[in-house]
Parts: C-alpha cells; structure tokens; sequence
C-alpha cells in the first residue's frame, strides 16, 4: 500500500466487511500448510499461506496477523510520584497489574499480542527483564519471548561479542533454553521466540565502536571472507536452533531482529534461513519498502518486530507516538503477502529513559494517539474476520 489512494480504500474496503457490507473476494489461490522447524507445531502457532498471502495460523488453525505491543515494564509504575498507584491500586503485585491494568488496555486497543515485554532501564544498557512463566499467564493473549542468547545489541555498549564457536558460548546456549525454553514448552499463548535485539553482525554504533561488529565488513570482499562469515553465522544459528529444539518441539523460531536500517550480510540471513521460521527486523525509517524486499529477496515470512513514528527532532522531553502514522504503516503492511505481523514499539507506560509511552507515569492514556491506532488494528481485525 504504499499508495495513499490503496491504503485508503483497503482501510474503507476493511470497515465495510466488518459491517457486512461487502461479500469477501474469492480466491483462486491454493491455501496451503507450510514447512517450519517445528517439531511438534499441532495446538501450537505455526505458519500456512491462505490467499497467497503468509499468515500466523492460530492453536485452533485460524488465520492470525499479528498486532503487538512491545515494553512492559511494571518498575514504571514505581517512581516516587507514581508508586502510590502500584501499591494502593494493585496491591505491590505484578500479577495484578498485568491483569487489571495491562492486558485490558491491550485488548480495548485492539492489540493481539505482546511483542516482547523487555524495557529501556537506563539508555544505552540492557533492557529490563522477561515476564516470568506466571506473569505471561496473567496477560492471556498471545505473546513471543526474547532468548538472551548473546547481548550484541547495537544499542547496548557494554557487552563484548561472544565467541560462537567456543565451548562456553554452546554451554551458555544450552543453559538458555534449558532455562526459558523448558518452561515454557507447552505454553499455547507462545508464539515463538526471538533471540538478539538488532545484532551487530556487520556494524556497530558510536556507544559502542569499541568492540567493533562481530565480523569485519571489510572481510566480505573477499571469498575467503563471505565464506568464514557464512560458517559462523551458520554456527551460531545452528547451535541456537538445536538447543531450543532439544527443550522445545513445538513454537516457532523468529530469530534475530535485524535492523533493517544497516548493513546486512546476505551470508548471515542465507546461513539463518535453515534454522528460522521467520525474518524479524527493526525500521524506524522505511518498513513497507524494507519488508517487501526482504520477503521477495528470501521468498521467508517477514515480521515488523520493532518500530514507531517518533519525531526525533523534538526538543520535548516526552515524545509522543504516531497513531496516524502506525494505521498507515499497519494497513501497508497487512498488504504485503509475506508480513505477518507489526509490533509497536510503545512502550506501554512511559519511564523517564524511552520517554514515550501510551499511558503517562499516572496511568493517562495519549488519547489522540491510542485513539488513531484502537481505529486501526480494529478494522485489520474486522477485515481478518471478514476473509476467514
């Protein structure tokens, strides 16, 4: 949709169906059931192409376009002017806020899913933590769970690379999903798991130049080069990909988040499309035109797991999201046949470190932003009902 005219007549075409205006267009396309690296994949998510178009299939079998929302972090709901709420209104318990608080808010917004739960704490340092088993049940929506398998974030300045090939590193891996994995194996409300935020295979960022990428990009111009980045990067795939299988038969694999903005080896995602159910990326910039070349680049299933319209040149402490932008960017890409999904990167309530959210520290929502993307995922979820 990268036309206005489209994306505004899909979005007419979308709230039509949902009154029953309209009678779905039938399809000549062959729905089909799809190979994954699942195991086990019945009663759990998994993927299969309806309408020559990739979708999430649902436990039940049901067509899914995913629609998330990512950082939930119950500790910004504990600053001195706000810990009054968490104690007198939820009792101190995170149980209670994510059954009160957060998964309604979520579901009267129209969101499906929790993208990925993990916070800014402090910029430039890793995120807060997971949800535990425990307070993933509480939400009672579908949602996908990041494996700390390496901390190579490109916003993260302080972890140095892991060796991949090393003993240790295969032993850590292991303890990983023996950790996460294990527990959370028979969990239905699990889509799958991600595994780096924005992994600096080829690039770096200032914060963090002193380590440099995980593999020179110089190297690549050479044949001796591209083809030692092809055996690590099948290495470290391969070693994740068998360790979650080894604790976990049934959920998929979404990888890593590339960042669509820099530099990707096209040796990195050749050696992760074996062991992956799906190439996950971050865009701040362009997300249509980026996920469209890479479903056609790979011919793999695509998911927008990280972005947001954000207006970076604004002198206000607090930025605020971008409705308008998300329904356009939502509608986009609910058109394009391999994306399976768009993940907001909120967060839920803002801390004084991302510095947007869609409730403030008191709990008030951003009403003319949730207002605009509540209207959007609603009519994706009447158009979705409409066709299956």
């Amino acid at each position: 949709m990268n036309n206005p005219l489209h994306r505004r007549r899909f979005l007419e075409s979308a709230a039509a169906l949902g009154a029953g205006l309209l009678t779905p267009t039938p399809t000549l396309a062959q729905d089909t059931e799809t190979q994954t690296t699942q195991i086990e994949p019945e009663g759990f998510f998994t993927l299969g192409k309806r309408k020559a178009h990739w979708w999430l299939m649902t436990p039940e079998g049901r067509p899914f376009f995913t629609m998330g929302l990512n950082h939930i972090d119950p500790a910004s709901l504990r600053y001195p002017e706000n810990i009054d709420i968490w104690r007198e209104k939820y009792g101190g318990s995170t149980i209670r806020w994510i059954k009160e608080s957060v998964a309604p808010h979520l579901k009267a917004w129209g969101f499906n899913t929790v993208g990925w739960v993990q916070e800014v704490t402090v910029r430039k340092w890793r995120h807060s933590r997971a949800f535990t088993i425990d307070e993933y049940r509480a939400l009672d929506m579908p949602y996908c769970h990041l494996l700390p398998f390496t901390e190579s974030h490109q916003w993260e300045k302080h972890t140095v690379h892991y060796d991949f090939r090393s003993e240790d590193w295969k032993e850590w891996v292991d303890y990983i999903a023996r950790s996460h994995c294990a527990e959370l194996a028979e969990e239905k409300n699990l889509i799958g798991y991600f595994y780096s935020d924005c992994l600096t295979w080829t690039h770096d960022r200032p914060d963090n130049k002193w380590r440099g990428p995980i593999f020179d990009p110089e190297r690549l111009k050479t044949e001796a080069g591209r083809k030692e980045l092809s055996e690590l990067a099948t290495c470290y795939y391969r070693t994740t990909h068998d360790a979650i299988r080894r604790y976990d038969k049934h959920h998929l694999l979404l990888g890593d988040r590339y960042e669509a903005n820099a530099p990707i080896a096209m040796e990195v995602v050749n050696a992760a499309k074996p062991y992956v159910d799906v190439l996950s990326f971050q865009d701040f910039r362009d997300p249509v035109t980026h996920l469209d070349q890479w479903h056609r680049k790979t011919g793999k299933p695509v998911l927008l797991a990280d972005a947001a319209g954000v207006d970076w040149r604004s002198e206000n402490f607090f930025k605020s999201n971008n409705g308008a932008w998300y329904a356009e960017t939502l509608a986009a890409l609910c058109e394009n046949p391999g994306c399976i999904g768009f993940h907001l990167c909120g967060a839920y309530q803002r801390n004084k470190a991302r510095r947007r959210g869609l409730l403030d520290e008191l709990e008030n929502p951003d009403s003319v932003q949730v207002k605009l993307m509540t209207s959007a995922n609603q009519q994706i979820n009447e158009w979705m009902d409409s066709q299956f």
